[in-house]
């Protein structure tokens, strides 16, 4: 997910805050979109796009639209904390857009909200990494088309952590353990982002659970995560966490900035942070909390839906079949050009030269090894449900069990709403 322009947006909002207004699950009907038609008619479709944090991404994208022969592609550049607020009002009015970029979320398909795409990515399906078609997949059909895949982990100072004779952390308690040791009066050692949230899945899958089961059941009440979160609280108290950094996690400057010799970040950043601080810069993923637990790794990205209750559901499906699908130096363009993401087309992947050497090609190799992707069934309410949890437990030093047993009634609640 490559960072926005500002320096108040939690990249995890997006994904929190998916149909927000719609707390029942549903989004309401949509209107007509202004009469808008595409194609041959001679006037065309509006896309959103949030605002990527990266020099020369809205250009881009204008860029990839005015090629384009079948329509006149019109981009909607959403800046700061507004979007996702902004995109589901406007779907829910006349001005609502024909195509949108954001995350799986099954709300979305169970409302009829999106454009079934199966058409258009079943002839290249097996050119996709197979976690990105199946985080998109309902009942055998396709909604969205993945455009980007950013893993997120830990960068950290080599310089730093040689300094204060603490190696590369192999478990949550050798992380608590160089954190400490790596905080100064000037520097702290490690930075998760402000509300903590970003690392909530990671804590999950690291401690050998999951968020849901196959089968849409809850998976993340198991004792290795009650373990984790009690040590979470040993770091939130230890005083080598930092906290109220001017920018959240998604934002590179608190370890370029010396604010912090650790940092939980996404790939996106790579560049920004080479050109900062060179070569004294390594990657790591999130330790395992518990013996039966083992490493992970975050996969955030981007996808691009269409509005299935649009005007222009057809003249749409076509320029995202053109775009995402068809216009591979395109594609390659958006993954590489603008920081540094891996493209879920694993044939331009295999051959993306940027990503082959050095840091990069740690990276990629923790995302093969180490990566989870979201699971289309894990909603908002969820979300919203363990960050609860978080609250609850690591911020205010409550009961693990109890605050889970809460997360769960919530969760299930959810899931009867959904899956019966």
């Amino acid at each position: 997910m490559p960072a926005p322009n500002s320096s108040t947006w939690n990249r995890r909002s997006l994904l929190r805050a998916a149909l927000g207004v719609t707390a029942g699950g549903a989004l309401a009907a949509c209107g007509s979109n202004n009469g808008r038609a595409g194609g041959g008619s001679g006037k065309g479709l509006v896309q959103y796009f949030h605002a990527y944090g990266e020099p020369g991404t809205e250009q881009a994208i204008r860029r990839y639209a005015k090629a384009y022969q079948g329509a006149n592609v019109t981009t909607q550049w959403i800046t700061g904390a507004d979007f996702e607020s902004k995109l589901f009002a406007t779907l829910l009015t006349d001005n609502a857009p024909d195509l949108f970029e954001f995350h799986p979320q099954i709300q979305l398909v169970k409302s009829g909200q999106v454009a079934d795409l199966t058409d258009i990515v079943a002839p290249v399906k097996d050119d996709f990494n197979a976690a990105d078609i199946a985080s998109h997949t309902v009942d055998g059909k396709i909604y969205g088309v993945r455009m980007l895949d950013d893993p997120q982990f830990f960068f950290y100072r080599k310089s730093m952590l040689e300094k204060a004779g603490v190696g590369v952390p192999q478990t949550l308690d050798e992380l608590i353990e160089a954190a400490a040791k790596l905080t100064t009066g000037k520097v702290k050692g490690l930075f998760l982002g402000n509300d903590l949230h970003a690392v909530i899945n990671p804590l999950i899958w690291s401690a050998g659970a999951d968020t849901l089961d196959d089968n849409n059941r809850i998976a993340y009440h198991t004792d290795g995560v009650v373990e984790g979160l009690k040590k979470m609280r040993t770091l939130f108290t230890s005083g080598s966490l930092l906290l109220g950094a001017p920018a959240d996690y998604w934002d590179p400057s608190a370890i370029s900035q010396g604010l912090t010799a650790i940092q939980f970040c996404g790939m996106w950043a790579m560049p920004q942070l080479q050109q900062a601080l060179g070569d004294d810069l390594g990657v790591f993923p999130f330790p395992k909390v518990t013996d039966a637990g083992k490493p992970s790794v975050y996969n955030g990205g981007w996808s691009m839906f269409v509005n299935a209750k649009g005007k222009n559901v057809d003249a749409a499906k076509e320029y995202v079949k053109w775009l995402w699908i068809d216009q591979k130096r395109y594609q390659e363009d958006w993954a590489l050009s603008y920081g540094f993401h891996i493209p879920p087309r694993t044939s331009i992947a295999a051959s993306a030269g940027k990503l082959k050497s050095g840091l990069a090609a740690e990276g990629v190799k923790l995302f093969n090894d180490f990566g989870h992707f979201d699971r289309i069934g894990w909603t908002q309410a969820m979300i919203k449900a363990t960050e609860d949890v978080f609250a609850d437990c690591v911020r205010k030093g409550g009961d693990p069990e109890a605050a889970l047993d809460r997360c769960d009634k919530a969760v299930n609640t959810e899931l009867k709403k959904l899956f019966g």
